[in-house]
């Protein structure tokens, strides 16, 4: 095993330790326990066969690889022995009833990022757990009790929240299982990096280019202040950067055909963002309107987010709010 000069003994506390007793926490640590196996087949690449290869099409009308599949199969399996009552997938069309019984219902985008498979790149896991309930998923982000997300990179990390503030796990091979490495993360109130799409601002409203105008003039422009550019093409990524180190992300509604309403999903992917991000501090929105506050009309409806730092979101509303 490489060594480096300032090795030592591991340290944080075991995930298990933490997330202890039924309900909430149980689901979460089912979910915990099952992202290593992703780990290793992303990490296999094309070792044992193609993860990229095309296998359909999901409900939102993107491509469905073979990871995507595979990952949705393992998550289900998963989370039927966690006594999950009913899932909804970014893999599947409608909703699967698992334990008609269960006092639970997990809303969760199995692959994050996927069209980044097979190359290296970040990708992650999305989740929220919400009480068993007759409307099952097509209710406010504030019915949820808990979120949380893997991210798969040279480290697989796992993030959570149930209501009692944000904490992130890192795998450990020796031990088998996760260590807690951070607790109560919290964001700082200012950004100082920035995502978004560049490719894509022909398309925004004007007072989306605006801010991005003024942000790339920097300590010369109206801002007053630097800022760097990230764009790592998968929202989970950006969500477990900018839990530890701060920025702000933003994928915005424009005037594209089916990009009208965003193009990230209410339900299984803005949601968990949003949950973890005011739990840290931070806010999610559309743009104006907290994340957590929309009503769902659909399964797999598109919302646009902005998330990171409070006050860099409230900034992108001002320049959205100008005439």
């Amino acid at each position: 095993m490489l060594t480096l000069p300032n090795d030592g003994p591991a340290t944080g506390r075991p995930l298990d330790t933490a997330l202890t007793g039924d309900g909430a926490a149980a689901i979460v640590l089912a979910i915990a326990r099952a992202t290593p196996a992703l780990a290793d087949r992303l990490a296999a690449g094309r070792l044992y066969g193609d993860p990229a290869a095309i296998v359909g099409t999901n409900e939102s009308g993107d491509r469905q690889k073979a990871l995507d599949q595979g990952a949705h199969d393992h998550m289900i399996a998963a989370l039927t022995q966690a006594g999950v009552r009913q899932v909804l997938s970014e893999e599947e069309t409608g909703v699967a009833t698992l334990n008609p019984g269960g006092a639970f219902d997990v809303a969760i985008d199995p692959i994050d990022g996927s069209g980044s498979i097979g190359i290296g790149a970040p990708l992650g896991l999305l989740f929220s757990i919400l009480p068993a309930a007759p409307e099952g998923f097509l209710r406010p982000g504030r019915a949820a009790v808990a979120a949380g997300y893997a991210s798969f990179g040279h480290s697989t990390d796992f993030g959570w929240s149930l209501g009692d503030g944000v904490h992130i796990a890192t795998f450990d091979r020796a031990l088998g299982g996760f260590r807690i490495v951070h607790e109560q993360v919290r964001l700082p109130s200012a950004a100082k990096t920035i995502a978004y799409n560049a490719s894509n601002e022909r398309h925004w409203p004007e007072g989306l280019k605006r801010y991005a105008l003024d942000l790339r003039a920097g300590k010369d422009g109206p801002r007053g202040r630097d800022f760097n550019m990230r764009w790592l093409a998968a929202a989970v990524g950006e969500l477990h950067r900018i839990l530890l180190l701060g920025g702000l992300f933003m994928y915005p509604a424009d005037r594209r055909k089916g990009y009208e309403k965003g193009r990230l999903r209410l339900i299984y992917e803005a949601v968990p963002i949003a949950f973890l991000i005011e739990q840290a501090g931070g806010r999610a929105t559309d743009g104006l309107v907290p994340i957590l506050d929309q009503m769902p009309v659909e399964l797999h409806g598109h919302t646009a987010l902005v998330f990171g730092c409070a006050e860099e979101v409230g900034v992108v509303a001002d320049y959205l709010g100008r005439a």
